[in-house]
């Protein structure tokens, strides 16, 4: 007989959903999304941080409609260090009479870039390390975990510091940089992760069936090391925007004319006294955008964590 895939007339969706006894593949994945968004939006500072991301990316896709002037090109004789208010200029204008609000809102895209790009190069990375560190064990394991505690020796602003000197400046390599300093924690969590299956008795019935350890690794451990990565990557949003503002800040990162907040907060320091929105406004953006991201890691990690969701 087969297996009902949908709710029956009789049953509730929601009953359906939260059955113990899920009679499909698709019923029990579906249930469980089902838990952890329960569990996910009781959390109300998680939301909150949902919505700011949710904004986020809004604005960046909608940039080109949102914005009201060019985010490069300036008015100098006219509308240089205008403040916030005045008519056709939001949050008033920089020292290149560049509108301070058109220059935010493109921002976005350039943050977003950022933290889209480091998250997709290290995440793997550190996935690869720490699972094959720990599932090899021996000299293999040893070899990599020395190389992971020497990045994390230093601090990560002091190694990207170095790496983008020695690249040169410009966004792709802050990107590189950055993303060559966030892989060792991955690699630290999917290690532990994988120590705690690797000896399990799932994993001995897979090498009983004659999988290879390549295909253990890929189909079976990694898989378990992904819901602790998700939340681990989006805990450290927050760094890497604060990271790259920091590289921008110091003329590393997005070199001029690009709207970048770092390097937006660099040039307003010299008006910090008496034009003072011309880097408070870059920086409000940026502690908005990283409580978002740390909000919503938070909300993350109550719902996908195991012990504390009580699954």
């Amino acid at each position: 007989m087969t297996a009902p895939v949908s709710p029956s007339p009789a049953m509730s969706r929601r009953e359906w959903l939260l059955s113990d006894r899920p009679q499909s593949r698709l019923q029990a994945r579906l249930g469980r999304a089902y838990v952890t968004w329960r569990q996910f939006t009781a959390n109300r500072l998680a939301v909150v941080g949902l919505a700011i991301i949710v904004a986020l990316l809004f604005i960046a896709a909608f940039a080109d409609l949102l914005a009201t002037h060019n985010p490069v090109v300036g008015d100098l004789r006219n509308a240089r260090l205008l403040p916030p208010g005045t008519s056709g200029f939001l949050l008033g204008t920089d020292d290149q009479g560049r509108d301070i609000y058109s220059r935010l809102i493109y921002g976005s895209r350039l943050t977003l870039f950022v933290v889209v790009l480091v998250a997709v190069i290290s995440a793997p990375i550190g996935l690869i390390v720490g699972t094959v560190s720990g599932y090899a064990g021996g000299w293999v394991d040893a070899t990599l975990m020395r190389i992971t505690d020497i990045f994390l020796a230093f601090p990560k602003l002091v190694l990207a510091l170095a790496f983008v000197a020695a690249l040169g400046p410009g966004i792709q390599n802050a990107i590189i940089a950055i993303a060559i300093t966030s892989w060792p924690p991955y690699a630290r969590i999917a290690r532990a992760e994988t120590l705690t299956v690797r000896r399990s008795d799932y994993i001995s019935a897979v090498k009983l069936m004659g999988a290879s350890p390549i295909r253990i690794i890929v189909r079976h451990v990694m898989p378990l090391c992904i819901s602790s990565l998700i939340v681990r990557v989006t805990l450290d949003m927050a760094g890497i925007i604060l990271t790259a503002a920091g590289l921008g800040f110091l003329g590393l990162g997005a070199q001029p004319p690009l709207p970048e907040w770092g390097a937006m907060i660099a040039s307003g320091r010299r008006f910090i006294l008496d034009q003072w929105w011309v880097a408070a406004m870059p920086g409000i953006a940026i502690l908005i955008v990283s409580l978002g991201f740390n909000l919503l890691g938070d909300g993350l990690r109550d719902a996908l964590d195991p012990k504390e969701s009580g699954q």
